[in-house]
């Protein structure tokens, strides 16, 4: 099994963060493993510009994930089009005047960021009330908005992508919206969609979530080796190994959150090294399909 056809890593750091993570050795080791950054774009700054330019005078590909101050929402949701549309406007903005090259600009479909928060601090009352308001909600007009933003943005040469839960794939599959209206992802047509198969965040169910989901995925991001947002317990180095493993079996296009996570960990010698033919077992999914079955029929339920 060839090692995959794209290798990305996500970062999720302020721009003074930026130049202690983005040494010399590891911009070497980026350049060895033909590995691409995506940055999300906490602020856009003239640090954060001067990477992006040494990165890409390094031959490492960049792409910039487009995020929102927490008052907004953090990520892209199913109410904050404008708020996304006009930073996007920001960042392009940005990209000219510091004569940027990029290859993509990302959106990220979840809910709102304080919405997360409270889920894991009250998740019987959070649940209940996500599960009623999916009830009752339309996606049209959302999707139409968001449709007409990447069409824009498409019509000014971006190439566009989106990072999405993998609960959308099972809409696909039923030709339904349901978890699109629970969970904030959105089924808008993008250059490049990353469905985030992070087994860090489901807990018991998340060794299932590769072997159910990826062979579904144009492209892969797992997960999370530290950084970011979310304070779940992190991925060690066997759990990385195990998902790389089972991807790249059935998908080409991998991307890894995050980069600064695995320079803390020290997995950046241990991808150089990795063995993409190494045997690796596949993790059951009964457990995964059961929850998913169970989550929907109890949502419906209690909505």
């Amino acid at each position: 099994m060839p090692r995959p056809r794209v290798l990305r890593f996500f970062c999720e750091l302020d721009s003074p963060a930026l130049g202690p993570l983005f040494s010399n050795d590891v911009v070497d080791r980026l350049v060895h493993l033909h590995a691409g950054v995506t940055l999300g774009l906490r602020d856009v700054t003239d640090e954060r510009a001067g990477l992006v330019r040494r990165l890409g005078d390094r031959g490492v590909p960049v792409g910039l994930w487009v995020l929102l101050p927490v008052e907004h929402g953090y990520f892209a949701t199913h109410h904050n089009v404008e708020q996304v549309s006009g930073r996007c406007d920001e960042v392009l903005e940005w990209v000219a005047r510091h004569g940027l090259q990029v290859e993509t600009l990302g959106l990220d479909f979840e809910p709102d960021l304080r919405e997360l928060q409270s889920l894991l601090e009250r998740p019987l009352i959070t649940s209940r009330r996500w599960a009623t308001r999916a009830r009752a909600a339309s996606l049209g007009p959302t999707k139409a908005a968001y449709a007409v933003l990447v069409n824009t943005l498409r019509s000014r040469g971006v190439t566009v992508e989106s990072y999405q839960f993998p609960l959308l794939l099972e809409d696909r599959a039923a030709s339904d919206d349901w978890w699109q209206r629970l969970t904030g992802s959105l089924d808008v047509e993008v250059n490049r969609e990353v469905v985030m198969l992070y087994s860090s965040l489901f807990g018991a169910l998340g060794p299932g979530l590769v072997p159910h989901f990826g062979a579904r995925a144009r492209a892969v991001g797992l997960g999370s080796t530290g950084g970011g947002v979310d304070p779940l317990p992190k991925l060690d180095w066997p759990t990385l190994r195990r998902d790389l493993l089972l991807a790249a079996r059935v998908c080409d296009d991998l991307s890894i959150f995050s980069l600064e996570g695995c320079v803390e960990q020290g997995f950046l010698p241990r991808l150089a090294e990795l063995d993409w033919d190494a045997e690796v077992s596949a993790p059951s999914t009964l457990p995964l399909r059961m929850a998913l079955r169970t989550t929907r029929a109890v949502s419906r339920l209690i909505s």
